[in-house]
């Protein structure tokens, strides 16, 4: 495979025989989602999706881990206004801007009409799920481990979860998860329907990503994009909506002493303490 011309910060990506392969690098600790993951998705992948030579994505981590989902430590100076005592409309306004910025990205993936492939390894928290998400077909190795982990940091998962998993996983387990949380395997990942299929190790998983990605690309390009789009058309406003919405209620409502605990929790590494306030 040969790279593409622009010098990605937080993907490598390489294109061959119609497939283009995108692999997170962080740089953050477990390919964390910083200021240059977020910046770079949606233009990467509005570039993937115009781009003839590309009919499939693989999509898939670097190292052990998937990835670790937002990275908090660096996207701490986007909550800090908002956070600020008696913030008002400016920083909060600027924050709702930020969150629909941010949102795009994860978009560009779902509405990429070049089918997506997840290959997941490791960790796949937060952010991380929010990404497969939005791919059309996800593969994991044995030891890979899901968590919609927003809850936990008091935050209300902002990126496309809350929207798209209720159709993927039904709404019971998705509320179980969502509410709660925890950790789950790639067993039971593949029992509720979020994975179409586990394999021994990352190595496997990724193959049969490429290998899907390969029967992909080898149909008609343009129904291949035309069933894409008319499955996107069918729930877009729904979609659409519910991120709005989301946008609006934690622009609102996320600042909180539980996210100030959170944050403070996670520099200093301990459990945090909420109170509910």
């Amino acid at each position: 495979m040969t790279d593409t011309s622009l010098d990605w910060k937080a993907f490598t990506v390489a294109i061959a025989d119609d497939i283009a392969e995108v692999t997170l690098i962080g740089p953050g600790k477990g390919n964390a989602m910083g200021p240059d993951f977020w910046s770079e998705l949606p233009v990467l992948f509005r570039q993937l999706d115009a781009d003839p030579a590309v009919r499939a994505v693989v999509i898939t981590g670097s190292g052990a881990n998937f990835s670790y989902g937002l990275d908090l430590p660096a996207m701490s100076g986007t909550l800090g206004p908002v956070l600020a005592d008696g913030a008002k409309a400016a920083p909060r306004t600027a924050f709702h801007d930020h969150v629909i910025a941010m949102q795009s990205g994860i978009n560009a993936v779902a509405e990429c009409r070049k089918p997506v492939v997840a290959a997941v390894s490791g960790w796949c928290i937060g952010g991380g799920v929010d990404l497969i998400s939005a791919a059309d077909v996800r593969y994991a190795s044995a030891d890979a481990k899901f968590s919609i982990r927003e809850v936990r940091v008091a935050i209300v998962a902002d990126m496309g979860s809350l929207a798209r998993l209720p159709a993927i996983i039904g709404d019971g387990h998705f509320r179980e998860l969502a509410l709660t949380g925890k950790d789950i395997d790639a067993a039971r990942a593949e029992r509720i329907g979020l994975l179409n299929d586990v394999l021994d190790d990352q190595e496997a998983a990724l193959a049969a990503a490429r290998a899907t990605a390969r029967e992909i690309a080898d149909n008609p390009p343009l129904v291949v994009q035309g069933i894409k789009t008319v499955l996107e058309q069918s729930r877009a406003a729904d979609i659409a909506a519910s991120l709005r919405y989301v946008a609006v209620w934690n622009s609102a409502f996320m600042p909180s002493n539980d996210l100030t605990e959170a944050m403070t929790a996670v520099f200093e590494k301990r459990q945090p303490r909420y109170q509910g306030e």
